[in-house]
């Protein structure tokens, strides 16, 4: 089935997306780990995906933890150095198949204002022809309920769209829906998949 276009995850597909590791830089991995296990961040985080205020999601956890208060807002007021940097290869491939005309659309699990504030960093996030961001939308990958989103909206049928996501649950559940799939592990995989299925050359997938 010919593919009529291309849909990328964005968090360590077309950005780097490492907490752990700023948290490693900034206070040590000993107490990052200590961090990590007492404080729900990642809960704290799929809420602000799902729709919760970036800010006040952040700071009334921190209000919980007093003796984490700190620590705990760096999500908020250092998040963009998480959130970095972009992915060069990754970039460069969305840009060839826009160039080359093919729709291409963003599917992530993102806040409302973390997807704004990247804007404000990431030029290439203004230029997806569509972007289906969860926090937005109030519904996370896997669920159903986001892909049906995109497939509505595009109107592009299912087994016409390619879809890479870091993540093995969020593949298989666009698989389950007919999409045709690629396990984001490296860029030069992903370019090897879009030259393989015809839709760069060689030379443009660089």
């Amino acid at each position: 089935m010919t593919i009529q276009a291309v849909v990328f995850d964005i968090g360590r597909v077309l950005i780097e997306w490492e907490p752990e590791r700023f948290y490693d830089a900034k206070i040590g991995k000993a107490r990052r780990e200590a961090l990590f296990r007492e404080v729900d961040l990642h809960g704290m985080n799929l809420g602000i995906d799902r729709g919760d205020d970036f800010k006040g999601a952040v700071y009334a956890l921190a209000d919980q933890h007093p003796e984490w208060a700190e620590e705990i807002r760096h999500w908020h007021d250092s998040w963009l150095q998480m959130a970095s940097p972009e992915i060069p290869h990754s970039v460069r491939l969305m840009r060839a198949l826009r160039d080359r005309g093919v729709p291409v659309f963003a599917l992530t699990n993102f806040g409302a204002g973390t997807f704004d504030l990247a804007k404000t960093t990431y030029p290439f996030f203004t230029e997806f022809d569509q972007a289906f961001v969860s926090g937005h939308l109030q519904t996370l990958k896997p669920e159903g309920e986001i892909y049906a989103h995109l497939e509505r909206d595009t109107g592009v049928a299912a087994e016409r769209l390619l879809f890479t996501d870091d993540r093995h649950e969020n593949i298989e559940a666009a698989a389950e829906r007919g999409w045709q799939t690629h396990l984001f592990t490296h860029p030069q995989g992903w370019a090897d998949r879009l030259v393989s299925e015809g839709l760069l050359t060689a030379e443009g997938a660089q």
